[in-house]
């Protein structure tokens, strides 16, 4: 179903709860090596596409398949080769940022010196040896999402999910993480982003895909989906497709997490 220059390909994906339909049949094809960006407000249904396509979460029908593995068949393949960053920070806050890292290598099941050397590399390259010794919990919101990402990329995974990886920061904590999407880009990663900020679509994706009651609207590269809807910024293109404007992000759980609740 899928190959090396295949990152995720899903067909026909839906997912239900109840009788609230999340997800209503969708198709879309991530390349390897590239940024896809998923759109649309809360309650859209981007966290459950996450959930589902990193095998946190069963889809009712469809097909899926991630770093090659598929999802129902092969959760443990595509659990070895991705990575994900949610909406709410993973860190424990009562361990110091080196020992949430340490952590992660245990997890990851590094020998110790390797494990030391990638904790090492990871705290050097987001900016927090200075503040590696220090509970997690003193850290800043900025700071907090920069060692969430670094524990993501403990095991080198070759494709990450980030799901709302700004929500909540501030406008130079967001661009500083911009900057490190850019910089795994450069790397050969392949990143899945969720976000309500069209203004981070705009500057990271590739592609990036509307979604709106769980139906992708639309897709393609930012400037095609500009020219679609004959408008100058993405903002424009979610108001022209969809009818509404997109909601700006807020500290709040999303629909798609009160529906996880219910299950």
């Amino acid at each position: 179903m899928s190959n090396h220059t295949t990152a995720i390909e899903v067909t026909g994906l839906t997912k239900s709860y109840a009788d609230h339909a999340v997800l209503r049949g969708i198709d879309l094809t991530v390349p390897t090596g590239t940024v896809y960006a998923l759109l649309g407000p809360n309650g859209a249904g981007k966290t459950t596409m996450v959930r589902i396509l990193s095998t946190l979460t069963a889809a009712d029908a469809g097909d899926a398949a991630v770093a090659g593995h598929d999802v129902r068949r092969d959760a443990d393949g595509v659990r070895r080769a991705i990575g994900v960053t949610g909406q709410f920070s993973a860190i424990d806050e009562l361990l110091t940022g080196r020992e949430n890292l340490r952590l992660m290598a245990d997890l990851a099941h590094l020998g110790k010196p390797e494990g030391r050397a990638r904790v090492d590399e990871l705290l050097d390259r987001f900016d927090l040896v200075d503040a590696a010794d220090r509970r997690a919990a003193t850290y800043s919101g900025g700071m907090k999402r920069r060692l969430d990402l670094a524990m993501t990329l403990v095991s080198r995974p070759r494709l990450i999910f980030l799901d709302e990886p700004t929500t909540g920061l501030d406008p130079r904590s967001r661009r500083s993480v911009w900057e490190m999407v850019r910089e795994l880009l450069a790397d050969g990663v392949t990143i899945f982003l969720t976000t309500q900020y069209l203004e981070e679509a705009d500057q990271l994706a590739d592609r990036v895909g509307l979604l709106d009651e769980g139906r992708l609207v639309a897709e393609g590269t930012p400037a095609e989906l500009k020219a679609l809807a004959g408008g100058e910024t993405l903002d424009d293109v979610f108001l022209a497709l969809t009818g509404h404007p997109a909601t700006p992000a807020s500290d709040d759980a999303t629909a798609d997490d009160e529906l996880e609740e219910i299950r």
